[in-house]
This record gives C-alpha cells, structure tokens and sequence, in this order.
C-alpha cells in the first residue's frame, strides 16, 4: 500500500481513537482501514496501537510515530505549495505577532503594505507585551526583542534596540540627574514590566557589570503607560530606545545614565522552523526585514 495513505490512515485511528470513526472521516469501508493499520504494522514490525472490545490507543511506538508522520505529511504539504507558488501570487491567512509598541509602530504599516500588495491574503495581527510560543499558539511569524534562546526555529536579524533611563527634564530639574545607577534609590521609579519584568536591574559592560534593587512607586504593565507616567512627570522609567524616540526628539523627556548602558538588544523576526516556505510567509518576511533594517529607530 502507499506510505503516505497509511500514515493518513493511523493518524486519523490514533487521533479519533476508532477505527470507524476514521474512516467515515477518511471515506473508507472500517475493514480497509483495518486493513491499512495491520499492513503498517506489519511493514514496520511493531505494534502500533492497542485494541480492546470498547476503544483503541496508541502504543509508545505508536505515539511516536503517529508524530513523525505529521512531519513528514507537513513537509510534503509546504513542498507542493512552495513549488505550486513559486509563480503564484501568495494567498491566505498569516498570522503575525510582535511587542505592542512595536507592532503599531513598526509592523503595522509593513502589514498594510503587504495587504495592498497581495490582495489574497488576510492577515491576523497579534500585538502584546509577552512572549508568544509560535508552535504553540500556531502564529507564522514573530518580532522578538532581546536575546533569543536556542529553538527550533528561524531568524533573521533586522536590527537592535538601547535600553535607556529616562524622565522628563522638569523631574530632574526637581530631583537632580543620578550620575550612578546607585543613586537610584533616591529617586520616584517606575517600572513597566515589558521591558524590565524583574526589579534587580543590570548597568554597565558585561566585564564590570552594576547590579541595582530597584523599588518601584509605580509598577505597569505596559511601556505606553510607563512613557505616559514619566513625560508626566513622575519619575524615572526604563525603555527601550525606539519607544521613547519620539519624545527624547522632542524633548519631552531626557536620557540619563548612558555612560552605564547594557549592550543593544538584538531585533529578530522569527518563522517555524521548515525546510519548504509558503509564499505568504516568504514574500512577509522579506518586505518587513528590508523595512526594518532601513529604519534609523532600530540601527
């Protein structure tokens, strides 16, 4: 019998837990699939499933197998579509998802040009102050700010962003500029836990680095409202350079501390890791690299 059908076959039995239900899923006689499983088996030389009067399970061999064939039926699936849309226009849905602040500013005009462009295509945009697991989630894309940690994925690096301390000028005119991060502690601080979820924050090289509890009177939950609390007056936040562009440019607040900044954080745009890209995925994720990379806010 084909491979390919007898994995569609025991997927269908291991996830319904029937062999009838598999196949009026499948739109096969309950004997042909039988058949199918028991010829699987026998090809392999283990037993896939456990069968009883009242129900059927996957075997640990089962289960595992029952996985890889998914990878396999998917990379078969993103094989015929790459080479089905090399010369198609892409269509569909993708799903995207980035920081906030982020999102709005930078991969929301990228969206809408991409939406103008291809006409077949619907995009699901998700912008939020928290990691988001691709796999998961089953999102296509990411912006990602900050060190990666080792997966299974993709990326591709755009850009990198500063981590900057910054109030507005008429706090500091009230409360003088700290000239160490120790002197913080004197200071009214707010902490926005998008950017700096932990309240021991690090200053300085990676050599010589400078450790500092912070106590913060005000604690949100999002950067904008942070940025809204510090132009207002209120204390000292700490963002992340293309959040607060806008208003260090037009003064409304002012950086402090820079002699003791943390190297850059690194800007990715992150895909599930395949060795077949649909279209869709490919023609987003050059056209928001390119405009990411050309902007003078993230380079």
């Amino acid at each position: 019998m084909d491979q390919i059908h007898l994995m569609k076959v025991l997927i269908a039995v291991g996830e319904l837990e029937s062999f009838a239900a598999a196949a009026r899923k499948l739109g096969l006689s309950p004997a042909a699939v039988t058949r199918a499983v028991s010829a699987l088996e026998e090809a392999l030389g283990v037993k896939l499933l456990q069968r009883t009067t009242r129900n059927v399970r996957l075997t640990e061999a089962g289960s595992r197998y029952l996985e890889d064939s998914r990878n396999i039926l998917a990379s078969i699936h993103e094989a015929n579509e790459a080479a089905a849309g090399i010369n198609a226009a892409p269509k569909g849905n993708l799903s995207v998802t980035a920081p906030l602040l982020f999102g709005k500013a930078f991969v929301m005009p990228c969206i809408v040009d991409y939406l103008q462009a291809y006409p077949e295509v619907d995009v699901s945009a998700y912008f939020l102050d928290r990691v988001v697991n691709l796999v998961e989630e089953g999102m296509d894309v990411a912006v990602r700010i900050g060190p990666l940690p080792d997966s299974g994925l993709k990326a591709v690096r755009v850009g990198q962003v500063r981590r900057l301390l910054c109030a507005s000028p008429e706090y500091l005119q009230r409360h003088g500029t700290p000239q160490h991060p120790t002197e913080l502690a004197e200071h009214t601080m707010i902490a926005a836990s998008g950017v700096s979820p932990r309240l021991d924050w690090m200053f300085g090289a990676e050599q010589a680095p400078v450790q500092v509890r912070i106590k913060p009177r005000l604690t949100v939950t999002s950067n904008d409202a942070a940025i809204v609390a510090a132009t207002a007056g209120l204390g000292i936040a700490r963002l992340l350079s293309y959040q607060v562009a806008a208003e260090v440019a037009a003064g409304r607040l002012q950086v402090v501390l820079e002699d003791y900044e943390q190297a850059p954080w690194p800007i990715h745009v992150l895909h599930r890791e395949s060795k077949y890209g649909s279209t869709k995925v490919r023609a987003f994720i050059d056209r928001l690299a390119s405009n990411l990379r050309a902007h003078h806010y993230l380079n």
